[in-house]
């Protein structure tokens, strides 16, 4: 079975497809070797992705900054998740996978040795809250229940005396924590870790995310034209991810004209006008797995400045992508991409995610990192299975305009596969034909500058 194949987005009896038993199960193998690689008891997780990789379980992406939730997992159990309200309940009826056998210490001081254990059925889903970041007073003693019921299970299943690794925490909570006597230490690298290597069920869910931004890139191109706002080609890709089943949009970095260069990361409500260069990021999340895809266009016409600059990002990419293949490292990859200064910044990280690399899985940052800012003297060796996204950008001589491009891909055994297929290996004019009485206007337009200058007009 192809790791990379998009033969549908659901399940049938004719195909195998993305098995999502196996991705559970696989899933919380990783974090099970990981955990039992490192000199953790427990993991405790807050983090949105953390917890849909250890549980999987979702409640909707409006909880996704709310710390509200909580799983543990501890070196002789399987998950335990508290979530918000009525969510519990409607886990116990429908997450089966959450009630499990654990082994729990027998507390029978004639058990017939040391440290015995028995069998016992655990409900996996439980109701439980935080501190709602605070709004929650003090006085309530949430923080104080919630290392309560963490203490609990980590004395049942004899890993108290152990350090507790957590991704994020709350103040509040983290004092409580310690005034249990639970040793609190960072459990990010153990998550961050396990996620690295990609399943193939992982792998065929972030390729499908890919193809749904494809679909998406395809009607931008159609509608960019002179006129539209930014927001307006946020609301058309968001409209078209969830169309297509997208359980969630990130954002849609719209970038135009003058916008380009420095890139603002954000869109806004700029008309776009012809000649303008555009360059669009789309961020969402199919079954919880991600996309950071660039594209760039011209719309309606080009400059010569533009058209360099995006040739100049697309040899870096070129170049990036010919390198990756098990065995290399981030260096390797980070050693073809320009230093700082060399696009218009004092230092790396002034220039920091222009010349970019990161995994992809549940969130959209994951390892691998790829940046001259820290892959030099910390390189991070590339291995099958792992997903990334490389991201190149150069600005136009001009000093207005800018290309941005971005590839997923897969690490295979001898090599990489590109997962983000919509068009980027020259830049795409968007945006209706024009005709004069000799025929299509032509496409480069150095003559129609911004810049009322001798350099604007081509002539210098």
């Amino acid at each position: 079975m192809k790791d990379t194949g998009t033969t549908g987005m659901n399940a049938v009896d004719w195909e195998a497809r993305v098995d999502m038993d196996r991705l559970r199960w696989d899933r919380l193998g990783r974090l099970k070797a990981e955990l039992e690689r490192s000199d953790l008891g427990a993991l405790l997780a807050f983090d949105f992705s953390n917890i849909r990789y250890m549980t999987s379980t979702h409640i909707g992406t409006w909880a996704m900054d709310k710390l509200i939730r909580f799983s543990l997992l501890t070196r002789q159990s399987d998950p335990i998740s508290w979530d918000f309200g009525s969510a519990a309940r409607h886990h116990a009826l429908y997450n089966p996978w959450l009630d499990v056998t654990t082994a729990e210490l027998d507390a029978d001081p004639n058990a017939p040795h040391e440290g015995a254990r028995r069998p016992r059925l655990e409900r996996g889903a439980r109701a439980g809250i935080s501190t709602l970041r605070g709004a929650f007073t003090p006085d309530a003693g949430i923080a104080e229940e919630l290392a309560r019921k963490i203490t609990r299970e980590l004395e049942k299943f004899g890993v108290a005396d152990q350090p507790l690794g957590v991704d994020v925490i709350e103040l509040p909570v983290l004092f409580a924590l310690q005034q249990q006597g639970i040793e609190v230490v960072d459990g990010q690298q153990v998550f961050m870790e396990a996620r690295r290597i990609k399943t193939s069920d992982e792998i065929r869910l972030l390729t499908q995310a890919c193809s749904m931004v494809d679909a998406a890139y395809e009607d931008l191109y159609r509608f960019l034209r002179p006129g539209v706002r930014e927001n307006e080609a946020v609301g058309l890709v968001a409209k078209t991810l969830y169309d297509l089943g997208s359980e969630y949009v990130e954002g849609v970095n719209a970038i135009s004209g003058e916008r380009c260069s420095p890139h603002p990361h954000v869109f806004s409500d700029r008309l776009i006008r012809p000649g303008d260069p555009a360059f669009f990021d789309i961020l969402h999340s199919y079954n919880g797995y991600r996309t950071c895809y660039y594209r760039t266009f011209a719309v309606g016409s080009a400059s010569s400045a533009q058209r360099d600059a995006y040739t100049r990002a697309r040899e870096y990419m070129d170049r990036a992508i010919a390198l990756v293949r098990p065995g290399a490292t981030t260096a390797d990859i980070v050693e073809v991409w320009p230093e700082a200064q060399e696009f218009g910044f004092a230092d790396e990280e002034a220039a920091f995610a222009l010349q970019y690399g990161h995994g992809v899985g549940l969130s959209i940052w994951e390892k691998p990192i790829f940046s001259r800012l820290v892959s030099l003297d910390h390189p991070e060796v590339i291995e099958e299975g792992m997903v990334f996204a490389l991201e190149t950008y150069w600005p136009a001589s001009d000093g207005w305009g800018a290309a941005r491009i971005e590839e997923e891909v897969v690490v295979t055994a001898d090599g990489c596969e590109v997962i983000t297929k919509f068009p980027a290996e020259e830049l795409l004019v968007a945006g209706r034909r024009y005709y004069t009485v000799d025929g299509p206007l032509d496409l480069r337009r150095d003559s129609q500058s911004h810049l009322n200058t001798t350099w604007g007009r081509g002539e210098a």
